[in-house]
């Protein structure tokens, strides 16, 4: 599966931790995780994202990858400053050189960052694969951050009218 490449979305310090600490982060982490040894054991690109903005600068202990994630020295880091992690950033140009035309997405925050990457992922043309049990968010409104989870992957895999195929699959199936 060289064609498709894992992207691994805001998962910083200062987004996941904290009150309230974002939902099921430790089922998260483990499953990105194994996700992250899925994808280097079929030759495929590893790309984290990270957010950036004036009350989360880069270089910043918040801004930081979480330290439980199983990052490597060559593995790609794109910096973003929108929700949609291909907005005004290299995404689309290292997707190119690795050839990719799917994508694996996952991490945070699956109401904002998540969805925004995922549409934009859609309407590029790829073929998306989200990682069912490897986003999070935290509560919302209303919703507890567990609802909003299970909200999204539900409309996501409700969704039958992309170019390519959207499916959401947990970690374990990928």
């Amino acid at each position: 599966m060289p064609n498709s490449a894992l992207v691994i979305v805001d998962v910083q310090n200062a987004v996941v931790e904290g009150e309230p600490r974002a939902a099921r982060l430790d089922a998260v982490l483990d499953n990105l995780n194994l996700a992250i040894a899925k994808a280097r054991q079929r030759g495929m690109a590893v790309i984290f994202v990270q957010h950036e903005e004036d009350d989360l600068p880069r270089d910043s202990d918040g801004w930081q990858l979480h330290p439980r994630l199983r990052r490597e020295a060559g593995d790609l880091v794109v910096a973003k400053r929108y929700g949609d992690s291909f907005c005004d950033t290299r995404l689309a140009q290292e997707l190119a050189t690795w050839d990719a035309d799917a994508v694996w997405i996952g991490g945070s925050a699956t109401d904002f960052c998540i969805d925004s990457t995922v549409r934009g992922a859609v309407a590029r043309g790829y073929a998306v694969t989200v990682i069912a049990d490897g986003h999070t968010t935290k509560p919302f409104a209303a919703l507890s951050g567990e609802q909003v989870i299970d909200h999204f992957n539900w409309a996501w895999a409700a969704s039958s009218a992309t170019p390519r195929p959207l499916r959401v699959v947990p970690a374990a199936q990928l």
